[in-house]
């Protein structure tokens, strides 16, 4: 049988990637400040995050044969990590300095598995070039979709993506929050086999 699968996330948008999978799984909301450290650079920061959800849920079920997935995703533009911007106004100078240019999002995900505390972790790159953008456009957009809380100011999962002029990348569903190739490699170096999942146990 296989191990219990636990997402520490409650992101929907997570949630529903993970459900490509046809497995059984529960979310539970890690207890994390996402906090920088001084002079840490955005892949160790998105790294840690994703290591500290995923211990943080680890722990609550130590001895338990279950995998705990955490993930994290942060935008970098000229070397920059780029927020959320919370507001209308924000979000209008993100995707203004985007125009015609080029933003990449690093997602890092750790698998732990609660018995033997082993741990993976690793950082899937995923770039977007944006279109030459008008000011309507982006006002347009942002007043349709009000991507606020969406680090980068746009979802690409909806009208954001008309936004782009290409996508650089191995893998789209890394963009969203969670690279399902990557993880899928990372579950089959637990011996996890979402093929071999049992429809019974889904």
């Amino acid at each position: 049988m296989q191990p219990a699968i636990i997402l520490a996330s409650t992101s929907p948008y997570r949630k529903a990637l993970l459900e490509k999978f046809a497995i059984k799984f529960k979310t539970e909301q890690p207890d994390v400040e996402e906090i920088g450290q001084p002079n840490e650079s955005a892949q160790h920061f998105v790294k840690r995050m994703s290591i500290e959800k995923a211990r943080n849920v680890a722990l609550r079920h130590q001895q338990e044969a279950t995998l705990v997935i955490g993930s994290d995703q942060i935008a970098v533009f000229n070397d920059n990590a780029i927020g959320k911007p919370y507001t209308h106004e924000k979000a209008v100078k993100q995707l203004t300095m985007f125009s015609g240019q080029q933003v990449t999002f690093l997602t890092a995900i750790t698998v732990i598995n609660c018995i033997t505390q082993q741990k993976i972790t690793e950082v899937e790159p995923f770039t977007v070039k944006f279109r030459t953008l008008l000011e309507g456009e982006i006002n347009n957009y942002l007043l349709k979709e009000k991507p606020y809380h969406c680090a980068g100011s746009f979802m690409c999962e909806g009208l954001g993506i008309s936004l782009f002029e290409k996508l650089i990348g191995d893998d789209p569903n890394a963009l969203i929050g969670l690279p399902l190739i990557r993880l899928n490699h990372i579950l089959q170096q637990f011996d996890f086999n979402v093929l071999l999942n049992k429809p019974d146990e889904y």
